[in-house]
């Protein structure tokens, strides 16, 4: 089947606007797609520009194209254009998935792993930190009535998306339909119906402000679940709110007011009538005597321009009796054809004017109850029923908020279960992917499943509402990071990988298969912005509300926290782990390895753990096997070895399948090139010609490899790959447990000493001049200068001066009973290195201390 895919950019400098992906599904020529426009633009294919003489070539299956069209004007040539080139390319991979050479291999999102980072204060080249700004625990353009703690309150969200929910969270759900109030036996009663979001839910708690809402005996509530019936109330219920109290007099009608939007069609009327200062006569003797009030209510059609279709039709005639200065409230509903109308009130009665009266009438309310088939689609619903006391007020009753579990379809390895209550990361993520209509069989299923029962075991849990715009990309990368992994999408599928310690690198990668040239190391070196502890923002379970917490290495002082926003986790345990994790992963990867291989580029996938062996930094010794005796164990290997004075001594083979086998603990053989195995390797060392030989890597402690995590995965042509890795190291992992080491070194390069020491001190008297001395002593590793100083006894010390090189020459101060100590400096003193003048300086002194030795007479050194 032919499918093929071009993405045609409008603006170059936000390529997201306007952008328009369109799926070609037949076979055209390239010059199809140019469009019709004077503008300049052009055509990429795979990422590389179509020349508009080759615009007759076929589109191919398979292929990625993109029609930039480019801004007029300003100066800057090729370097303007080059960033143009580097902006599309790189959007049109990610948002395709697919890579922008070599079609068919879905690395585009993988290659843009290492971006970004360098002079980043918060490192973390394989799980980028989210940004904490603007994100608001959660984003969007409007402020969030959930994570927002000023806009926490029930609204009528006109235009913003319906909440979607995953795990525990407590909510301030919105109003699904506007709230009305209407009367009965005089009270009041306020009806809202609210959409907790989209799905099924497992409410454990609704709650008025903070109290649980069975503490107030006149609240009735309904849970409607997806394709429920709401029985509590009508569900659609339009009020005018024109109709605010208005007082009726006698014979004069007011309104008419619009019942109902245009549009709809309403099959009942109903009117609020008040007596607002009770309906009554006083007596003399204070007895108060019943009075009365009648009225009509009339109605008439009308279509959506608001004109008459129809005459005035009496709805009825109402009249209200009582005794009492106690306001009155009266709702009275009608029954009428489906239609659109409005409404007007009159009194037909005098109104009694007497001061003695209460005898007013005034119009409080008028609404009108909408027909049709109100299916709200797959969300759930809570309709409360209030009724008007001195518990409940006005503002309160917006604080309607609610604590509950999303119910979610879990996958058991063969089918779909549920829906069940879950906190789960990975059946949110699942459920996300479903949600924008994912089929299946583009999850990795039996990943998620895996990943699951770590989480499971963790503790790690995804709590949130999106009640805010996002884009899917947003959400599963939010989702997947709470859970310390990263989404990517590799041959069409979506797929999670979880930063976790592992163990068996599945490749390596030695001088021996990195192509020449290609190797680079890019040390992130640490500078006065770099932060040295990480400071989390969470959306604490037990108050509801986000709270700050910090989590450092034991030896840092969190002078510069890095303040990040971590949506989705809700319990303090599991953020102060992500947060050590931030801070560990900050320390200890700082080192991109970056170089092309051939086709064993695409034995690993993103996160994957692979060993780098290679000469520059010294990461261990490569060869291959030439000679493999398996009754000795012995190897004979291409290049010679060179073994350290002491510690243990490992090789590591490459199987057929580039994945690493070993260590295996071995011992020099009878030449430099043969080597001894403790035990026999778990397959056969290949020595023959007719494939690659086995390669090895050797050394000593952890210097036999350099582990890595690969980041990028981009080929460049046919058959070679460019891979972005990051360094590896332990204490990454068990950082949350409190176990950290020094940084792990890899190279056999010789340590530089934080403390260097002197050694092969010397000193010798200058020819003619035996009261000068001249000091040397072998340059120590590590050292930035050195100290001198003399003293006669090894008490009291004289500081002689500061030097950059290993020599020195100075006047000894105390003749024959000199001595002379030099330290080398480098982050820290190191050890006095000490010597006596008077014996090392191949000199004859004379043996009586106060004559000096440099006197005029020639013949007094040999007096005795």
């Amino acid at each position: 089947m032919f499918s093929a895919t071009c993405v045609t950019v409008r603006d170059p400098f936000h390529p997201l606007r306007h952008r328009e992906v369109a799926e070609l599904t037949a076979p055209a020529p390239i010059r199809s797609l140019a469009p019709a426009t004077d503008k300049p633009f052009i055509i990429l294919r795979n990422g590389e520009a179509v020349l508009r003489a080759d615009w007759d070539q076929p589109i191919n299956n398979a292929d990625l194209l993109a029609v930039v069209l480019l801004p007029q004007g300003g100066d800057g040539g090729s370097d303007v254009m080059r960033v143009i080139l580097m902006i599309v390319v790189a959007v049109v991979s990610i948002y395709t998935g697919m890579p922008v050479a070599s079609g068919g291999l879905g690395w585009g999102a993988a290659a843009q792993a290492a971006v970004g980072i360098v002079g980043a204060a918060l490192v973390n080249a394989m799980l980028p930190p989210p940004s904490a700004a603007g994100s608001n625990m959660g984003g969007g353009q409007a402020a969030s009535p959930t994570y927002n703690i000023a806009a926490q309150g029930n609204q009528a969200r006109l235009e913003s998306p319906i909440p979607i929910q995953y795990g525990r969270m407590i909510s301030f759900p919105d109003f699904a339909a506007a709230p009305y109030v209407a009367y009965a036996g005089n009270e009041q009663y306020l009806y809202q119906l609210f959409c907790l979001g989209i799905g099924e839910y497992e409410i454990e708690q609704i709650r008025i402000e903070d109290t649980p809402i069975g503490n107030f005996e006149e609240v009735e509530c309904q849970i409607v679940p997806p394709g429920g019936v709401l029985t509590l109330f009508p569900a659609a219920v339009a009020t005018a709110v024109e109709v605010s109290g208005q007082e009726a007099l006698t014979g004069v009608p007011i309104g008419p007011f619009t019942a109902n939007a245009a549009g709809s069609l309403a099959g009942r009327l109903a009117v609020d009538v008040v007596c607002p200062r009770g309906l009554y006569f006083a007596t003399d003797e204070g007895t108060l005597l019943a009075k009365s009030i009648t009225f009509q209510v009339e109605a008439r059609a009308i279509n959506d321009l608001g004109a008459p279709t129809t005459g005035w039709l009496l709805l009825g005639s109402r009249q209200v009796s009582a005794a009492t200065g106690t306001p009155q409230r009266f709702s009275y509903e009608f029954t009428v054809a489906p239609g659109r109308y409005e409404v007007r009130l009159t009194r037909l009665d005098a109104k009694d004017s007497s001061t003695r009266a209460g005898h007013e009438l005034s119009w409080a309310g008028l609404r009108a109850f909408i027909d049709g088939n109100h299916d709200f689609g797959d969300v759930t619903l809570v309709a409360i029923k209030m009724r008007a006391t001195n518990n409940l007020s006005q503002q309160a009753s917006r604080k309607i908020n609610i604590i509950s579990t999303r119910k979610l379809y879990t996958w058991t390895g063969a089918a779909w279960a549920g829906p069940v209550a879950t906190r789960s990361i990975a059946w949110a993520f699942a459920d996300a992917c479903r949600h924008v209509g994912l089929p299946e069989n583009r999850l990795d299923l039996d990943g998620l499943l895996a990943l699951d029962a770590v989480w499971t075991a963790r503790g790690d849990t995804f709590n949130a509402r999106f009640d805010s715009l996002s884009t899917f990309w947003e959400v599963t990368e939010q989702i997947a990071r709470a859970g310390r992994a990263k989404r990517y999408m590799q041959g069409g599928i979506v797929c999670l990988v979880r930063d976790q310690a592992a163990t068996l690198p599945v490749a390596l990668y030695s001088m021996r298969n990195i192509k020449r040239g290609s190797f680079n190391l890019e040390f992130l070196t640490p500078t006065a912005d770099t932060a040295d502890a990480v400071r989390i923002t969470y959306f604490d379970s037990s108050l509801w509300k986000p709270l700050p917490l910090t989590a450092k290495l034991p030896d840092s002082t969190a002078s510069r926290p890095a303040k990040i926003e971590l949506l989705g986790v809700t319990e303090r345990e599991q953020a102060y782990r992500e947060g050590i994790y931030m801070a560990a992963a900050n320390r200890y990867r700082r080192t991109l390895i970056r170089f092309e291989t051939e086709m064993e580029g695409f034995i690993p996938t993103y996160g994957d753990l692979v060993a780098i062996n290679h000469d520059l930094p010294q990461w261990g010794q490569h060869g291959e096997v030439e000679v493999w005796d398996a009754a000795t164990r012995t190897l004979t290997l291409s290049e010679p070895l060179t073994w350290a004075e002491e510690g243990t001594h490992y090789l590591g083979l490459r199987r057929r399948d580039g994945s690493l086998a070993g260590p295996y603990v071995v011992t020099p053989g009878a030449t430099a090139h043969k080597v001894m195995l403790a035990e026999p390797p778990d397959f056969t060392p290949y020595a023959g010609q007719d494939e690659e030989r086995t390669h090895t890597t050797f050394g000593w402690g952890e210097t036999w490899r350099q582990l890595a995590r690969v980041i990028s995965i981009r080929p460049t042509d046919t058959c070679r790959v460019a891979l972005v890795c990051v360094n590896e190291d332990p204490s990454v992992h068990t950082a949350e447990d409190g176990i950290t080491a020094p940084p792990v070194n890899a190279s056999q390069l010789p340590a530089t000493p934080s403390a260097p020491a002197v050694l092969g001190l010397s000193a010798r008297s200058m020819p003619g001049a035996p009261e000068r001395m001249l000091l040397t002593w072998q340059p120590a590793p590590g050292a930035e200068y050195y100290i001198v100083e003399q003293s006669a006894d090894e008490s009291a010390w004289t500081r002689s001066g500061e030097t950059r090189a290993a020599n020195f020459t100075a006047m000894a101060l105390y003749g024959s009973q000199t001595i002379v100590r030099v330290a080398a400096v480098g982050q820290l003193r190191g050890s006095w290195a000490t010597i006596n003048y008077a014996l090392e300086a191949d000199y004859m002194w004379s043996s009586d201390a106060n004559t000096p030795m440099w006197t005029d007479d020639s013949n007094l050194m040999w007096r005795y």
